[in-house]
């Protein structure tokens, strides 16, 4: 079953905070750094991946994503701080811990996803 993911993004420490979920993170989050995504995150220029959790389940995922979006700012402040205290972005720590164990043993049919995924993790988004 594929994995489900809510993730936190800011524009900067202790900035914009947006609440979102995807099942692809990768993906999503380098669609957010490039403005592939219409809205609130290319309108405030929110881009850096500050908090994340996986989930077994979209529904799982869903509610998670739900409650964090109905708490108050602070909380959602103090659940950044105590994983993340320097609000580093987090997307080269997906793209290391999410490429080798999803495409170590990639058939040659997931290949070119893997080459596309590779290409995200390494551009620079300083």
């Amino acid at each position: 079953m594929k994995k489900s993911y809510v993730y936190i993004l800011c524009n900067k420490r202790n900035g914009t905070l947006y609440a979102g979920i995807t099942s692809d993170i990768i993906k999503r989050i380098y669609e957010h750094k490039n403005n592939l995504v219409e809205g609130f995150t290319r309108k405030y220029n929110i881009h850096r991946l500050v908090w994340y959790e996986i989930h077994e389940t979209a529904e799982t995922a869903i509610s998670r994503e739900k409650q964090i979006k109905a708490w108050k700012r602070q909380w959602k402040l103090g659940l950044i701080e105590k994983n993340n205290p320097e609000w580093n972005d987090l997307y080269s720590v997906i793209c290391e811990d999410t490429v080798p164990k999803v495409f170590g043993t990639a058939s040659a049919g997931m290949t070119q996803k893997k080459e596309i995924t590779n290409h995200m993790c390494m551009n620079d988004f300083s």
